[in-house]
């Protein structure tokens, strides 16, 4: 390939240097940001602390549980929880999925230096429909999760 053999979608700038700890956020810590904290697992080196949490209480969501299967992965006993629930509260970077877990976010990290980052993700709960027209609404948000993943954090390929 003429542009050094990257992918078209990866681009050096996405590329940082990699974070002791990551702390992903969304609304109730029940789809997005488990994912993410899942996912983020293939790609950061096991040193890096990772964790999730919403900004209210939520339930734990079976179709997650599903569309994580289907590529290997799984949440084990994990249930969802709240910033207040976490037992480290600092954190090198804080990675959003939500409007609300953004706001939060800012609002906890004003007077520290803690690097935050928005990623739109859409909340697959608004699909309606058959339940394999949601799990695929569920599919895409894993794949725009793995995605954004990748570009941040990846080395190398799966």
């Amino acid at each position: 390939m003429a542009d050094g053999g990257k992918a078209p979608d990866e681009t050096i700038q996405d590329r940082r240097p990699v974070p002791s700890s990551v702390l992903f956020m969304c609304g109730m810590n029940a789809i997005r940001s488990p994912m993410a904290e899942v996912l983020s697992r293939q790609y950061l080196p096991k040193s890096t602390y990772v964790a999730s949490a919403g900004v209210r209480s939520g339930k734990r969501d079976p179709f997650v549980d599903t569309v994580l299967a289907e590529i290997g992965l799984d949440l084990g006993q994990r249930r969802p929880h709240t910033l207040d629930d976490l037992e480290d509260d600092y954190f090198d970077l804080i990675i959003t999925l939500a409007p609300e877990a953004h706001h939060q976010a800012l609002e906890l990290t004003r007077s520290s230096a803690v690097d935050v980052v928005y990623w739109p993700t859409a909340d697959p709960t608004t699909v309606t429909g058959s339940r394999e027209q949601i799990l695929d609404a569920y599919r895409e948000v894993r794949e725009h999760i793995d995605n954004l993943l990748k570009r941040r954090f990846a080395t190398g390929t799966r």
